[in-house]
């Protein structure tokens, strides 16, 4: 539990301090001769910094405010960022600090989600957005499962939130993901081989010449029944 605890203080703290790098998750893993931690960014080069005096930085912060030993961070490039919840929430909000309709902002990062090759997506916005009141807003395009095994599988969510003028604002950002669906069925090399020990019709001449065999099998069983009904009844003295 109290490990749990640290990693999400740790991911916050992450993601805080890498914004402008395009922080998107954080993998932390604790091995015998310390704690290995695998960032997933954007832009690299911004976390890497000049002769690696950045990522020197980042150790030491991280080994003095979380307790780590002997903490190695490893810096991974996102090979495709539209598809990740946080990277784009995260775009979202930088749009609309920049002054951007957030009805604007979430349509096209719905979209920009869309043609990556996302199943479905998901925005929702709630906060004052147009008053003093505060307000919420949802925009969907394509298919989210929203519970059961499935929804667990390839569902991603992604949460920040914004300080505007009108006041505090919150996102949540739900993309499925295609390349997780399990696989409706599979081939096996059994049934392969099943099926080519049988002939194959074509054109359904195959299926024809059965059906007329069979029919002559079944004409050539009932003649010996039909000759034997015959000399069985035969015309005689009706009088016995």
């Amino acid at each position: 539990m109290k490990n749990n605890f640290r990693n999400l203080e740790l991911d916050e703290y992450l993601a805080a301090t890498l914004k402008d790098a395009g922080y998107g998750d954080v993998d932390v893993q604790k091995t015998p001769i310390g704690t290995r931690i695998t960032l997933y960014v954007t832009r690299p080069g911004l976390v890497i910094g000049r002769k690696g005096t950045g990522i020197k930085d980042l150790t030491t912060r991280l080994e003095e405010k979380f307790g780590l030993t002997n903490p190695q961070i490893s810096v991974l490039e996102v090979s495709v960022p539209e598809l990740n919840p946080k990277i784009m929430c995260n775009r979202i909000a930088q749009l609309i600090e920049r002054g951007t309709a957030f009805r604007r902002a979430a349509m096209w990062s719905m979209n920009t989600i869309m043609n990556a090759g996302a199943l479905g997506v998901e925005v929702a916005i709630a906060g004052k957005l147009r008053s003093e009141r505060a307000h919420f807003e949802k925009h969907s395009s394509g298919v989210i499962p929203k519970s059961g095994d499935l929804a667990e599988k390839i569902v991603r969510i992604g949460t920040t939130s914004v300080l505007t003028k009108m006041g505090l604002m919150g996102i949540q950002l739900r993309i499925a993901l295609k390349n997780e669906l399990p696989q409706d069925f599979e081939f096996s090399e059994s049934a392969t081989q099943v099926d080519s020990a049988y002939p194959q019709t074509v054109d359904g001449v195959g299926a024809e010449q059965s059906r007329t065999a069979a029919t002559d099998a079944a004409d050539v069983d009932l003649k010996p029944t039909l000759a034997d009904r015959e000399k069985t009844v035969t015309p005689g003295n009706t009088n016995g």
